[in-house]
């Protein structure tokens, strides 16, 4: 039990050293201790848990002291909230912390004797996150030590505060932890808030007009979020005398009147937390920080804090109009985000636009609410964190190797940096290629929606999927282009961030053979935890199938690549309406002039950018919640 409350206070023990340790390369020591220890204790964690055969286990009855501590914590982060948004002259923003803090305090002092609950619970879905934050969260923060190091002699513009950016971190992955293992609804708020106020740090880490406005807009989205959670709270306080998650999401399985209204607002809260529409523009806001925080972000905490609460929600919003509402949303943020990723050439503004688009297939997973969509959903999240978290990562390394994250700028990277290049490759091809999880699980998603009869939600993944493969395989098409091999780029990627892309990409590879055994031994008892009955969504014929596909897809390759360099090849000059100068660069047009070659994709920025589509995006989506909600809420009263 010691583990648990380890994993919570440890990380904030170390971001007090990372702040107070203003050498770097001590700061680098203990930041790899700080990170190998909280991955360690995690894998001791869930080893210790499944040997014990994996129970449901709840801890800490009684907690009036820590209650108080943590009552003081929410007052602090108003505090905080509070003086920068009138330092940055943004008042109303402070409303949004101020009014759910004293209500929060009200009801915690003078409100009505609550029945006693446990406020720590462990099952497999919270185990899963502990792993997922533990071990992705852990390579980030061991990857941002020699990144942040380069970051900063390539951008000496910016006043290099490492110490601020590590202390952020580890108090992100402590607040992540308690907030995936709580089951008290008051402390899954306090680390809701610690959540938003450490992604409104991190994204505003440079102190640019841009940086700060973008962050106040992540902040005032994920503080509404944090409204809906504090009435959600007081009204499941007032009608139901208690306060605990499971509690609540049980009166809703059984349709109780009493659960309508709070899990509506924790589900629509959940949908600011995970970017989607129409609350997605604070996480394309995001890009302006260094990378690491954006991996961070997208991978392993804030994002995935939303789906957690969705895919715990999930049974209570199956055949209702809450979960009509969330899968018409996440349905729509699949297809549009796809759509505006298309016109992106900036590499962190493609990753940024894929993550709102599969978080979005995810959301509408968590909506529909039946076994089949909650698998498929769950191995939708556990290769979304792995690719992501590998591809942002790669991006990182790749700028400061290019001094450029423009997607035609890697064309070629195959050849110019073959390790960058073949990460990056590994990492697209999780994210679309069959037979990797991400592929197989929007195959369940649609087969789940065609037997429901759902024939918009079959549109959006259907057209959703088609886009997505379109702006992937561009991408994926310019890293295996064939370069001039006279251009020489040296690779600066340093240890500790080639050691974080390595294990990425393996565990990438892992986890598409280990496909079968993960959905036999824990996605599908987890699924018998939520729903009460046993559910095999695969046969274990067709995903061995696919462990052979996927050793096939990395086998060929290999194969071909190697034969090309024991054969022999002729290289043709390009035809370029003129005549070629002899070095396929630079070719003479009917002026006699000399002319240089260049070759890049099409964008569609004009006609499916995101400043073409977000807005109207926004406004269906803003329509349809507030539509939803009103008949929800009417409905309940």
């Amino acid at each position: 039990m010691w583990m648990i409350p380890f994993l919570i206070c440890f990380p904030l023990v170390v971001a007090a050293l990372m702040f107070a340790i203003r050498n770097e390369k001590i700061r680098g020591i203990v930041a790899y201790i700080g990170a190998g220890t909280i991955m360690a204790v995690t894998g001791i964690f869930a080893v210790q848990w499944f040997a014990q055969g994996a129970p449901t286990k709840e801890f800490y009855y009684h907690t009036h002291t820590i209650d108080m501590i943590m009552l003081g914590g929410v007052w602090l982060l108003m505090f905080v909230i509070t003086y920068l948004s009138f330092k940055y002259k943004k008042h109303i923003i402070s409303l949004l912390s101020i009014v759910p803090t004293l209500l929060i305090t009200y009801m915690e002092l003078f409100g009505p004797e609550m029945a006693e609950i446990a406020h720590i619970r462990v099952d497999r879905l919270s185990m899963l996150m502990c792993i997922i934050i533990g071990v992705i969260g852990s390579l980030i923060v061991i990857y941002s030590v020699g990144y942040m190091h380069g970051y900063h002699r390539l951008h000496t513009e910016y006043e290099d505060r490492s110490h601020y950016f590590f202390m952020l971190l580890f108090i992100f992955l402590g607040a992540m932890f308690g907030f995936v293992l709580s089951e008290s609804l008051l402390w899954i708020d306090l680390f809701w808030e610690m959540t938003s106020v450490c992604s409104f740090l991190l994204i505003g880490y440079t102190r640019t007009k841009e940086a700060i406005n973008n962050s106040f807009r992540a902040l005032w989205m994920n503080l509404l979020g944090g409204v809906g959670v504090v009435v959600a709270i007081m009204y499941t306080g007032y009608t139901t005398g208690s306060l605990s998650f499971h509690s609540l999401i049980e009166l809703g399985t059984k349709g109780n009147a009493a659960a309508v209204i709070p899990v509506a607002l924790l589900a629509v809260a959940a949908l600011t937390k995970a970017a989607q529409m129409p609350f997605s523009t604070w996480l394309m806001g995001a890009m302006v920080a260094p990378t690491p925080s954006s991996a961070l972000l997208h991978s392993a905490t804030m994002v995935k804090a939303g789906i957690y609460v969705l895919f715990r929600l999930a049974p209570a919003m199956s055949g209702t109009q809450t979960g009509m509402l969330i899968s018409f949303i996440g349905g729509f943020t699949f297809f549009a985000a796809s759509i505006m990723a298309i016109a992106q050439t900036d590499a962190k503004k493609v990753l940024a636009l894929s993550t709102v688009s599969n978080l979005g297939l995810m959301v509408a997973c968590a909506g529909v609410g039946t076994a089949e969509t909650l698998w498929a959903g769950i191995f939708l999240m556990m290769f979304h964190a792995i690719s992501k978290a590998l591809l942002f990562q790669n991006v990182g390394a790749t700028e400061n190797a290019l001094h450029s994250r423009d997607i035609e700028s890697m064309h070629g990277l195959i050849f110019r940096l073959p390790k960058l290049g073949a990460f990056m490759f590994i990492g697209i091809a999780g994210m679309f290629l069959a037979p990797f999880g991400m592929l197989i699980s929007k195959w369940s998603a649609l087969k789940a929606s065609v037997d429901m009869g759902n024939i918009m939600l079959v549109l959006f993944i259907v057209y959703g999927s088609a886009t997505t493969m379109f702006y992937w395989t561009k991408w994926m098409s310019k890293i295996i282009s064939y370069t001039d091999t006279e251009i020489k780029v040296t690779d600066i990627t340093k240890k500790d961030e080639s050691l974080s892309l390595t294990v990425h990409a393996v565990l990438m590879i892992a986890l598409c053979l280990l496909f079968p055994l993960l959905s036999t031994v824990y996605v599908e008892p987890l699924l018998t935890e939520v729903f009460g009955v046993s559910t095999a969504v695969l046969p274990q014929a067709v995903l061995f199938l696919l462990i052979a596909i996927v050793c096939f897809i990395f086998i060929a390759p290999l194969m071909a690549f190697r034969y090309a360099h024991t054969t022999k090849v002729r290289q043709l000059k390009s035809y370029m309406n003129g005549i070629n100068v002899g070095n396929n660069k630079e070719f003479i047009d009917s002026m006699g002039e000399k002319k240089h070659l260049f070759m890049s994709n099409w964008y569609f920025a004009h006609s499916i950018g995101q400043r073409k589509l977000m807005r109207p995006c926004i406004f269906v989506t803003a329509a349809f919640l507030i539509v939803m909600l009103c008949l929800i809420v009417g409905g309940a009263l």
